[in-house]
């Protein structure tokens, strides 16, 4: 009985998916065939004319949408991900005539400057084409298989609706192809548009190039910043504690003889202030590479780090073996920067984390019961941890509706050691 009703369950999704691929892959064919309709309908070719041409800019304006709800079902429903590789529009610059240049020519406002661009960037894009032509192949290819269901329960309905028994018969077997067809009838919507949308290896290796360059760029703005902020803390602590310190031994030296009292309580200070700048000073090597993470390892320095969070911290982690010393910075920062904010924005009480290796890579899971709405802001923690990410080639995703709760995941393409 279990069985059958993942059967029905499984029927009805695919059914649905079915429809899906059915409506994104014949709307164009149906336009297009209703015009041939009304051409011969009418008898007069000449009338239509108009019409054709309004259907072959609306077949170009539909053209990218299509394609981009194809490549999210794909995404949806498989997890793969099929990369659209359009070609980005650079930003408009004003020039010191008072002209807009756009990257093809000048225009008198950056609103005409935008518009040409625009177009000029979609006609001579290729993805354009590729996409014109995926919507051309999509009919015959994935578009007659994801229709058999929905033509079996349609044959079943018109037959059902006859006293006829060969018609209420026909109505049987549609029922049945439909039933049969519809948990493996949407499959072809895969390997189709992975054929067809995918950029070509000269757009993909491109994007990697455009792709590596910024990152390289972020993290040459990331190192200089982490440089600045620990010549800072250098400079407003430890540094100022160290001169104090130079500065009350002098003291005490000269009032060795006359104010003995006096200069053993310099002492005492000095002590005091060599010890606070040794607390500061291991702080900030800690804030640099913390000592058990290299000693004992992610999993161990992430333990560490729950324990000294206000939060109540559970760490579960199946990491047998050593990572890459640079990845496992990247997480232990990563984590800490999680844990973060929600402290500080988030005001949870309780966090999860979770490590362990799959088939992808590293997998880190940080989730809180704090009050959510977490998000992306330019200049931002969760910005910067997305640069420090992609370095690696790793990736981010954050679920965290308004009240709660956040969760984050980190996923890190590496081997164990």
């Amino acid at each position: 009985m279990r069985k059958l009703g993942s059967w029905v369950a499984g029927a009805g999704v695919g059914f649905v998916r079915a429809c899906g691929v059915v409506a994104v892959s014949m709307l164009v064919p149906a336009v297009w065939a209703a015009v041939v309709l009304g051409v011969w309908w009418a008898g007069n070719p000449w009338a239509w004319t108009a019409v054709f041409v309004w259907a072959a800019i609306g077949t170009f304006a539909v053209s990218r949408p299509l394609c981009r709800t194809v490549r999210r079902l794909v995404a949806q429903w498989t997890g793969t991900v099929i990369p659209a590789g359009y070609r980005q529009a650079e930003p408009v610059v004003q020039m010191s005539t008072g002209y807009w240049w756009n990257g093809f020519s000048y225009r008198r406002s950056s609103r005409d400057a935008r518009q040409e661009q625009r177009w000029r960037l979609w006609w001579s894009d290729p993805a354009t084409w590729r996409d014109l032509r995926f919507l051309a192949i999509a009919p015959l290819t994935m578009g007659v298989l994801a229709a058999v269901p929905p033509a079996g329960v349609a044959a079943a309905v018109l037959g059902f609706g006859q006293s006829a028994l060969p018609a209420r018969l026909a109505g049987v077997l549609g029922l049945v192809v439909a039933l049969a067809s519809a948990p493996y009838a949407w499959r072809s919507v895969k390997p189709v548009a992975v054929r067809f949308l995918r950029p070509s290896p000269t757009r993909a290796l491109a994007d990697r190039v455009d792709e590596l360059t910024a990152q390289r760029a972020d993290t040459t703005i990331a190192q200089a910043a982490e440089i600045r902020r620990i010549e800072r803390d250098l400079h407003d602590g430890a540094q100022a504690r160290l001169v104090s310190l130079g500065l009350s031994l002098a003291t005490a030296e000269k009032l060795m003889e006359t104010d003995p009292d006096r200069a053993k309580a310099l002492m005492r200070e000095a002590r005091a202030g060599a010890a606070t700048s040794l607390t500061e000073l291991r702080e900030l090597v800690r804030g640099i590479n913390p000592p058990v993470l290299n000693e004992r390892g992610l999993v161990d320095a992430v333990r560490a780090l729950a324990l000294d969070s206000p939060l109540e911290a559970e760490v579960s982690a199946d990491l047998p073996l050593r990572l890459d010393p640079p990845i496992e910075s990247a997480v232990y920062f990563g984590i800490a920067e999680l844990l973060t904010n929600a402290i500080k924005h988030a005001r949870a009480t309780r966090a999860r984390i979770s490590l362990a290796l799959d088939g992808t890579g590293l997998v880190v899971e940080v989730a809180d019961d704090g009050r959510g709405g977490a998000g992306e802001r330019a200049g931002g923690g969760l910005a910067g941890l997305r640069r420090r990410l992609a370095v690696f080639d790793g990736s981010l995703e954050i679920s965290s509706p308004a009240g709660g709760p956040t969760c984050a995941r980190m996923v890190v393409p590496c081997e164990s050691l």
